[in-house]
This record gives structure tokens, C-alpha cells and sequence, in this order.
């Protein structure tokens, strides 16, 4: 990986014992969510799979089986259609190509439901039914997309795809995380499970040495924060340790340091167009990157900088504002003011984390199950039991 220009500084060690206040949590969460989840893993068994394959469009410069999706703020030129797009910052374009990314989010949230109602039961049709979305997406060559995204986020006129696209696949995080959960079971085929892992080795692989990878994984606010959540979720399935390091580094020496202000606010997320939305997604990303690397030698939920900068900061600061969204002191987002917060993962994981029950309580007062498509693709995390440790 001749891109990443730094030192890895150690291997990970074996995962944090369980504490009983994650344990408490976690049934918590289960009591919350068991009807919920057991739900959706009803109706999780009766889909069929949906790919990259069944849909395409005119403007994409990729093939059958590449991923594509456009500039969620760019839009037709008033002064001559066949001009490249303009941008109105924040304002989504309802006439975009959506057919891949939705189909996407479909199989995040479909795997997500069967790998949590696995948790719960350890029923083995949730599993089978779960190999299969994945054999769809991953293996068989009939509609497997391919392991790059070089025609996301395209911008007619302008660009046939960008770096910025890589945050669409956030939705395959919980793909992966429910896969680690039920990889033990002697059901579990383990060459689809060898072959989806190495679709992911040769993703990690993209993401890490394509100039847009490199150009994600240096951007200053919630891009390069996403870039790095995904990737420690997807080194972690595929056992990359200096991956793993390096997200981790990343998290103490780039995003505390260089994203978070003093008062534990995100200036370069308050500056836009939707500050609300977008300090949300920041710290939701930041905490699931904690609740993924963290372990007893290298605990990142109790890291902080020399001057005070940390996760449990950052949550001290939204907190406040998850609870009274009108006292929120930065401009109202343009679009979707209306629609956070839901039940973000930031709360859920740092009650877990800190033993704070005030955060726990308004998580479980939250939407669970939210329905705008712009809300569920800025949600990295929609089934938070399979991130847990306990049952």
C-alpha cells in the first residue's frame, strides 16, 4: 500500500473483556429492540437478492457490475440541459440515479435484521437466508458487483465518479459485522465466507491505493472520518491488523486533534449547509470507529489529547442538542432539520462505554426505525446488538 506513508505502530490485541455495564446495556437494547428486530427478520426472509445488477443508467460510464450513484447537490443547468450540472450545496436532485445505492441499503438492512435475530435465537435460517443476499452481491458472477467504486457520486458534464462516492458503502459495514457474528456456526459455508472475505481484501485494497481512496482518506471532516470508519470494519472482517492500527492512529492524531474544537463541537460540519445532520453523522462515525478498534491495551473510548480533545467530549457537546434540538446554537440544516435525531449509535455505544444512563434512556426514546431514505443512508449503524458484546 505504497499510499499510506506511516508507520504502524503496533498489532492489535485480543478484544476488551465484556464489563457488566455493557452487558447491562445490552439487554437493555434487547428488550427495546427484540419485537423490532424479530420483524424485520421475518420480512428479511421472504427477499429475494437485489444487486448492482438489476438496475443501470444511460450516465454511468461503468459496466453491468460497477456501483454507481451521483452528486446528491448537483443539478441541471437552468440555461442549457445539455451544460455540465451545477451544484446548490445541501439541495438533493430527486431525478438522481438512486437504483444502486437503494438496493444497497436493502441488503445492509436485510443482513443487519437476519445477523440480529441470529443473535437472539441462534435460529440457522437467518444465516442461510444471509448467505445467499452475499453469495448475490460478492460471488457469483452472474451479479456480484465488482470491488471499486470509480463511478460513484459522477457528476454529468464533469466527473464519472469521485472520491467522495466511497461513503456510499458505509451500508456494507453491518454486512460485514453480521457475518462476524454468525461466522462460527457449523452452517456457515465457509467458501462463500473466504470468497466475500477476499472481496473485501481486494475493496480494502482499491481503497487504499486509488487516488480517490487517498483523496477520502485525507479529507478534513465527516469524509475522512467515514473513510477510516470503513475501513477498520472491513479490516477487522478480513483480519487486517495494520489496518486496523492505522485507522486507529488516525483517530488519535488526525480526527480528535484536527475535527474537533475545544468545546467537543466539529467546526468544519457546523459550517455547512447542515450543521445538525452533519455533527451527528461525524460523531456517530467517531464512536463506532471506537466501538470498533477499542480494546483493553488500546482503548480509544478513555483516549484524549494532550489538551483534553476526546469521543466522551464530543458526546458531551451534541448531547444537550439530541435533547432539545431548539436550542441548537448553529444556523438549521436546509434540508432534513426536521428529521434528526433518531436513534443514533453515538448514544447507545457511549452509554455502553461511560455508564451513563441519561444517554441510553434518550436513545431508547428515539426513532428505531427510520424511513427516509436520506436518514437511513447517514445512519452507519441501524442494528447496534450485532456491534455489542453480551446476551
Amino acid at each position: 500500500m505504497k499510499y499510506l506513508k506511516i508507520a504502524f505502530l503496533f498489532l492489535f490485541a485480543p478484544a476488551v473483556q465484556v464489563t457488566n455495564a455493557q452487558n447491562v446495556v445490552y439487554k437493555k437494547a434487547t428488550e427495546i429492540l427484540q419485537k423490532q428486530i424479530l420483524d424485520e427478520a421475518g420480512w428479511a426472509m421472504q427477499q429475494d437478492p437485489v444487486t448492482v445488477t438489476a438496475e443501470s443508467s444511460p450516465r454511468s460510464a461503468g459496466g453491468k457490475h460497477d456501483f454507481f450513484s451521483e452528486g446528491d447537490y448537483w443539478w441541471p443547468n437552468p440555461k442549457s440541459a445539455d451544460s455540465p450540472y451545477i451544484q446548490r450545496d445541501g439541495m438533493t436532485n430527486p431525478d438522481n440515479f438512486v437504483a444502486h445505492r437503494l438496493a444497497m441499503i436493502r441488503f445492509s438492512k436485510i443482513i443487519g435484521a437476519l445477523a440480529s435475530a441470529y443473535k437472539l435465537t441462534g435460529d440457522k435460517k437467518y444465516l442461510v437466508q444471509a448467505l445467499k443476499h452475499c453469495r448475490a452481491w460478492f460471488v457469483d458472477t452472474a451479479t456480484l458487483m465488482n470491488p471499486n467504486l470509480l463511478y460513484a457520486q459522477a457528476i454529468k458534464g464533469r466527473f464519472t465518479g469521485r472520491g467522495i462516492g466511497i461513503i456510499d458503502t458505509i451500508q456494507l459495514m453491518e454486512v460485514v459485522q453480521g457475518l462476524l457474528v454468525m461466522e462460527k456456526d457449523a452452517a456457515m459455508d465457509k467458501g462463500i465466507l473466504a470468497a466475500i472475505r477476499n472481496w473485501f481484501s481486494e475493496y480494502l485494497h482499491w481503497l487504499t491505493t486509488h487516488p480517490y481512496g487517498i483523496t477520502e482518506m485525507n479529507a478534513t471532516n465527516n469524509h475522512g472520518t467515514c473513510w477510516a470508519m470503513q475501513v477498520a470494519v472491513f479490516a477487522k472482517f478480513t483480519g487486517d491488523k495494520k489496518l486496523m492500527a492505522f485507522c486507529s492512529d488516525r483517530y488519535k492524531n488526525v480526527f480528535l486533534p484536527k475535527q474537533m474544537a475545544n468545546d467537543g463541537s466539529f467546526p468544519r460540519e457546523t459550517a455547512r449547509t447542515k450543521p445538525y445532520g452533519y455533527s451527528i453523522f461525524n460523531l456517530d462515525a467517531l464512536a463506532t470507529l471506537c466501538q470498533t478498534l477499542s480494546t483493553k491495551e488500546n482503548d480509544l473510548w478513555n483516549y484524549q489529547t494532550a489538551d483534553g480533545k476526546s469521543i466522551k467530549k464530543g458526546i458531551a457537546f451534541l448531547y444537550p442538542y439530541i435533547v432539545d434540538k431548539s436550542k441548537w446554537p448553529f444556523r438549521h440544516d436546509v434540508m432534513y432539520w426536521d428529521n434528526w435525531p433518531v436513534a443514533q449509535p453515538f448514544l447507545i455505544f457511549g452509554a455502553a462505554a461511560f455508564q451513563n444512563d441519561k444517554w441510553l434512556n434518550t436513545w431508547k426514546n428515539l426513532d428505531h426505525s427510520p424511513k427516509l431514505e436520506e436518514v437511513i443512508r447517514n445512519l452507519p449503524v441501524r442494528h447496534p446488538l450485532i456491534w455489542m458484546n453480551g446476551g
